[in-house]
């Protein structure tokens, strides 16, 4: 189907402002940009029972996290967020409302993770981040009310390929079982040549030389591609992960590895679940003050995590 309307407007509106694509400023502009873009269109924060920043040990210095609790008191299930950015971009503040909206939505709490960013930070220093937040979250559950039996991951575009090296990580450690794994259309292969990236040229939307440009922050190397913690696709099995929502966007550069990550999730015996968004393009999670498939998809997020954490 073609664009949807409301998303042929938002396009219409930054052809008008000649608004320039992030991959053309210096990265100091494109965060700024990037961090303003995102919360003029995600709505109005919900507020919530109780929101806590703190720090935590990283494996290379304190990293941000932010908790935030819909109701007070009494022990509740929990999601560790990523946030997205193409590795290079974002912050805690980054995915506010999209965590507050969740831990209404879900009745859980949702701890948002911050985690090093490139070209400063090249991987893995995010993906051992992330790992480390999700550690932290089980060895602490106690101390913020948290279920460290109901644990889950998830973030959107480069949050969901972090989350999905997360598990990978899980997996190995053996004592650190996951509840499920929300993935919103997430990079899943560095050597992704697919239809849906190939047509992906609107100089107005995220397109492949984005995609091109964030990949170029993170990596050192090409070859560090290879590695399954930057891309899950290119792991040897996927067997054994826990259950996975896969959310894409038909107007996304990454929809195809995306949806294959979701494919081969299945055919490995994971429980998955893939909803591809028609008409909407990539970022629509974060755009639910814009964009009613945006507010839909974050239902979609937190009645699975409901699913998931139900005893």
């Amino acid at each position: 189907m073609p664009l949807h309307p409301q998303v042929q407007a938002m396009r219409a509106r930054r052809e008008a402002s000649d608004a320039p694509q992030l991959y053309t400023l210096s990265v100091d502009e494109a965060r700024a940009a990037d961090l303003a873009s995102i919360q003029a269109s995600g709505g109005d924060p919900e507020p919530v029972a109780e929101v806590v920043d703190r720090e935590i040990d990283g494996p290379d210095g304190p990293l941000p996290i932010r908790i935030y609790r819909p109701v007070l008191g009494g022990e509740l299930p929990v999601l560790v967020y990523f946030f997205g950015g193409g590795w290079t971009l974002g912050t805690i503040d980054t995915s506010d409302a999209v965590c507050r909206h969740l831990a209404n939505a879900a009745g859980c709490l949702v701890v948002s993770a911050g985690y090093r960013l490139a070209p400063e930070h090249k991987f893995p220093a995010a993906v051992y981040d992330c790992h480390a937040a999700v550690r932290w979250v089980a060895a602490n559950a106690a101390a913020i009310g948290a279920d460290p039996a109901r644990i889950a991951v998830g973030g959107d575009s480069a949050g969901g390929n972090l989350a999905a090296a997360v598990t990978l990580l899980a997996r190995e450690d053996g004592d650190l079982p996951l509840a499920g794994q929300l993935l919103v259309y997430p990079n899943t292969d560095h050597r992704s040549h697919t239809a849906s990236l190939r047509e992906g040229t609107d100089p107005y939307l995220f397109n492949a030389t984005s995609v091109a440009w964030y990949w170029a922050n993170y990596l050192a190397t090409p070859e560090d591609g290879l590695n399954p913690l930057a891309s899950p696709l290119r792991a040897d099995t996927l067997a054994g992960l826990p259950p996975a929502l896969v959310v894409t966007a038909e107007y996304d550069p990454l929809r195809d590895q995306a949806e294959e990550y979701a494919r081969r999730l299945g055919r490995e015996g994971v429980p998955v679940t893939l909803t591809r968004y028609d008409g909407m393009v990539h970022g629509f999670f974060c755009m639910s003050g814009d964009l009613d498939a945006g507010r839909r998809a974050l239902t979609q997020a937190a009645g699975q995590l409901r699913t998931w954490f139900t005893p």
